[in-house]
Parts: C-alpha cells; structure tokens; sequence
C-alpha cells in the first residue's frame, strides 16, 4: 500500500464544503449538505477515508487522488468504495448520518426517527449501515438500517443496558459491548450471545465505550483496541493499543508496537488492519494499515480514524 502525503496540494480533486440552509422550520443537521466536486469519478473507487483535524478525507491510494469533507466527522467508506457516510452535526448537539455517493455526486440523510445517531458500520455486502442511537429512555442502542432507508431496526431496544460500538461479525449479525460483555445480535435485534469480555481477553485491559471488537472473515479471531498498563511520558489518560485474540487458543497478541497510543482501529471484511495512533508527544496521528500476522506499513503521515474499502 503506497504511503500518502496529504500535503500534495496536487493530489487534490477538490474540497467539498457543506453548506446550510436558511430554511428556519428545520434544524441545521436536517439542511445541511455537501456539495461534490464536478469532475467525474467513474472507474475512481477510493480505498480509505479518515478524519484530518476539521474534515474527512477520501482517498483513492492508487491514483492518489483525494476528495475532502469539510465539517463532516466519523467518516466511514463503503466496502466498493463508492459511497462515504458520515456524521454531520449542528449547534444544538444533533447528530445524523449521511451518505454520499462519490460517483453520481447524490447525498441524502438516514431516514432514523432520532436526533443523535452517529458512527456509521458498513456491513460487508454495503447494503446496510449500523451505528449508535440514543433513543427515547436516555439509552445508547445500535440501530440498523438499509442504505435505501429501508427495514430500520433498532437492536435490543426494550433492554435497560446501553450498548455502544457496533460492528459486523458477518452479514446477518452484529455485535456491540457494554464495557464489560460483549454481545451479538441478529438483524432483527434478538440478541443470541452474550460474553464477558474478561473470560475473553483477560482482566488487564480497561475498556471504555469507544473501543471496538472486530470478528475476522472466518470468525476465529477477534481485533480489538483497549487500555493498557504502559506509562507514555507525555500522554493525558491511559493509553491504548490494537490486540488480536485468537479464540481457540485464548492467546492475546500485540499488534500495535509500544510507544504509540491507538485510540482507534477498523477491520475490512477482507481482514486488513486500519488504526491510528500518536506517538511523543502525541499531537499528530498517524494511519497505519496491518495484517493478521502483524505487518505493519504507514499508510498516512497526518490523520486518524481510518476505515478502508475492499482491495
């Protein structure tokens, strides 16, 4: 995988701003759109889309091309790498997703009955999307829905727990944690396993809501990021690294090297590694990209959470 410097202004199709409505009889995240560039994008699949400070990024890393989101957070490419969803945010605290098409240049919001849903999840397939809600008692849920803003669910709804960091273990479930267990879902929202992250991964690890766990193609292991016990001169709150758990075997191995703290990590269904992570003194984050084995290429020199599409 090439390395990118995104400091090429040359490499920059164009940026694309979002704009907002003057329409007072709705809120800023229901009007606000982002505008794509006019140059066609056929045959121009993007790999990876992250966040760089004040906006997200899509890349095509072979044609080193790049299209930029400008207030947009949470970016999340689709697994053909045509789509990019995201979250946009207003003054009021509202969060939504949206989709943009980087091929025809549509974009349009998730039809969900919420005012604060984020973090899109593209399951493999790109037909469906979960991510985080906060529904009506005050409780974080994992909500699912088709990209044609069909057959909306929302997973374990009547339980009184919240649930937060969904991922997809495959097409047909999903799986989110409580900081303590960990628990799979089927698309209807039945809940069919529950485990203590504990008796999975030990007791050294701390978690917190925004770590994620990632089952890999053939479900045998399973990537994770947590807290640790290492002391990084220089970093505010524990750090943080990426770990695969074998679960036959019940060995936890290391993925990300000691020194750099990785608040966040993806997995693609084709199981490559994206995380990003500081080192000293921890003001500027970096993309990198791993294979089970542990192979560790830097993929972008400013940047942070990364989600990749489908080689």
């Amino acid at each position: 995988m090439t390395k990118i410097n995104t400091t090429l202004v040359s490499i920059l199709i164009s940026c694309v701003v979002l704009v907002t409505s003057c329409n007072s009889n709705k809120s800023e995240a229901e009007n606000a759109k982002a505008v794509l560039d006019t140059v066609s994008l056929s045959s121009k699949n993007f790999a990876l889309a992250y966040q760089d400070e004040d906006k997200i990024v899509a890349t095509s890393i072979d044609t080193m091309k790049q299209i930029s989101f400008g207030g947009a957070t949470d970016p999340a490419i689709s697994p053909d790498g045509n789509k990019l969803a995201y979250t946009l945010s207003d003054s009021a605290g509202n969060r939504s997703i949206w989709i943009a098409d980087m091929e025809n240049k549509s974009q349009g919001k998730l039809q969900v009955n919420s005012n604060n849903y984020y973090q899109a999840m593209w399951s493999a397939d790109g037909g469906a999307i979960a991510f985080n809600i906060f529904n009506s008692k005050n409780l974080w849920k994992i909500g699912v829905i088709k990209t044609d803003n069909s057959g909306y669910v929302m997973l374990d709804s009547a339980s009184k727990i919240n649930v937060y960091a969904p991922t997809w273990k495959n097409e047909k479930e999903i799986i989110g944690q409580d900081l303590t267990k960990l628990y799979t879902f089927d698309r209807t929202g039945k809940l069919i396993d529950t485990k203590l992250i504990a008796d999975l991964i030990g007791n050294e690890f701390s978690i917190a809501s925004s770590n994620r766990f990632f089952y890999t193609k053939d479900g045998a292991k399973l990537i994770f990021n947590a807290g640790n016990t290492d002391i990084l001169d220089g970093l505010t709150g524990p750090s943080e690294a990426v770990y695969i758990l074998d679960l036959a075997s019940k060995k936890v191995q290391r993925i990300s090297p000691k020194g750099i703290n990785v608040p966040y990590v993806f997995l693609t269904a084709d199981d490559r590694i994206f995380y990003s992570g500081a080192e000293k003194p921890f003001t500027q984050s970096k993309i990198y990209v791993s294979d089970l084995d542990g192979n560790i290429k830097t993929v972008v020199d400013k940047g942070n959470n990364p989600t990749g599409a489908l080689k």
